[in-house]
């Protein structure tokens, strides 16, 4: 088994690869912001819930808390053992973002969900969508690899399939087990926030957010606790509660994207 993909300090980099479209200096600009000290903290807004829309009473957010993150990289790998994703390919990529104090601050970056996609803006053959319930997804018979998408996302979320993964996973058993087929060569993979796990938990009457077995694999593989996901139309849930009680931020707001990926700023007083 390679030592690389199963191994959690191999996950994050200093830099993103040159394949990810998203420079370092680039991809600091973005991150800037976030790991500011309760000083600062008076920009940065608390949320509330929304009216549901659409067909869906539910609007599925994560929330990450980078005071708590440590880099360890078990988000990464077991998203790509759950997912199926070749080690080459990361859905879920955690970056060095600076420090607060003399704590090292990481920035997790799965697919932000963007209410407002780019993505799904410019694909010429709608392979990329929403579901009713918010979630960009991904038909992977329909993308014809134009990598439209991949440009127009403001995040680096996206990479291309450049080769057939036809090995084992490195990342499997040890990680988890396999969910949802493996894409094909030459079309665009993406997070879809595990959504094969929160349909199956729901037709299980189980409580995404909750229940492990209908929460997305790297909320549930991170052991100190610093992701979330819930509804955020609930106001009971824990996504609910971390966003009304802290102050928060999301990645490019600037852009109109409406990430439903919410952070929790590196706080000096938590760094100790």
């Amino acid at each position: 088994m390679s030592a690389e993909a199963t191994s959690p300090s191999s996950v994050h980099s200093p830099s993103p690869s040159p394949s990810s479209g998203l420079g370092r200096r680039q991809f600091l600009k973005i991150v800037a912001f976030g790991t500011i000290t309760v000083a600062g903290l008076r920009s940065v807004g608390r949320v509330t819930a929304s009216e549901s829309s659409g067909s869906s009473p539910h609007k599925w957010v994560m929330v990450i808390d980078q005071a708590k993150c440590t880099g360890c990289g078990y988000c990464t790998l077991a998203c790509r053992a759950h997912n199926d994703i070749s080690p080459q390919i990361s859905w879920n990529r955690v970056i060095e973002a600076g420090k607060v104090g003399n704590k090292p601050v990481f920035l997790p970056r799965p697919c932000m969900q963007c209410e407002n996609a780019p993505c799904a803006e410019v694909c010429p053959v709608k392979a990329s969508y929403h579901r009713p319930d918010g979630i960009v997804m991904m038909n992977y018979e329909r993308c014809i690899g134009c990598r439209y998408c991949e440009v127009a996302c403001p995040y680096g979320a996206r990479a291309f399939n450049w080769e057939t993964f036809s090995g084992p996973n490195p990342a499997v058993p040890t990680w988890g087990q396999p969910e949802i087929p493996r894409r094909p060569r030459g079309v665009v993979e993406k997070c879809s926030f595990c959504y094969q796990r929160i349909d199956r938990g729901l037709a299980l009457g189980l409580k995404p957010g909750v229940d492990e077995e209908a929460t997305p694999a790297c909320v549930v593989a991170c052991q100190i606790g610093a992701r979330v996901f819930g509804d955020l139309n609930d106001p009971e849930s824990v996504v609910s509660q971390w966003l009304s009680a802290q102050p928060s931020y999301r990645l490019r707001e600037d852009l109109g994207t409406a990430p439903r990926v919410y952070y929790l700023p590196a706080r000096e007083e938590a760094s100790s």
